[in-house]
């Protein structure tokens, strides 16, 4: 599934444009991008929680070479999914 097919199921169920649809869809995805960005935790009630994690400097190998790299820091989004996702996935 992409934005796409996500906004063609929003505007089927609520009675919008596909066009009005997209819009809300990008909307979405673009304040949680920005509050990810923020370093905030994005919590969708029944749906599940967006967090960021830092992932600390490490020692790697390049894969081709063999050769020790280090791998920079960076940050990591993570997702933990609702109850209710896990049971409609678990059955």
């Amino acid at each position: 599934m992409n934005n796409n097919d996500i906004a063609d199921s929003i505007a089927e169920t609520a009675g919008v444009t596909k066009a009005d649809a997209r819009k809300i869809v990008d909307a979405v995805f673009t304040a949680i991008g920005d509050a990810a960005a923020r370093g905030d935790e994005i919590s969708l009630n029944g749906f599940g929680k967006f967090k960021v994690k830092d992932s600390p400097e490490r020692e790697g190998r390049n894969p081709a070479t063999g050769e020790a790299m280090t791998i920079k820091a960076s940050k990591k989004l993570s997702f933990s999914p609702a109850k209710a996702i896990k049971d409609k996935l678990n059955g």
